[in-house]
């Protein structure tokens, strides 16, 4: 890993990413981080690709990932 660097965040970006730390039990936001940037990289390639990325929920209703 290489060295770490400062981020600036608005207001908004800052408690979204303090609410999901809480909601996914993790400390760590750097981590949360790069698993969001991870599955937006992961849908931008599917999509370059000509698929597209969707989100199931337990009723079968399916949510395309929209950029």
């Amino acid at each position: 890993m290489g060295e770490p660097i400062d981020v600036r965040l608005n207001h908004t970006a800052a408690q979204l990413l303090a609410k999901l730390c809480v909601e996914m039990g993790t400390e760590d936001p750097s981590g949360l981080v790069v698993r969001a940037l991870g599955l937006l990289d992961l849908a931008q390639r599917t999509r370059r690709q000509g698929g597209s990325l969707v989100f199931r929920n337990e009723r079968g209703e399916e949510s395309e990932v929209a950029f």
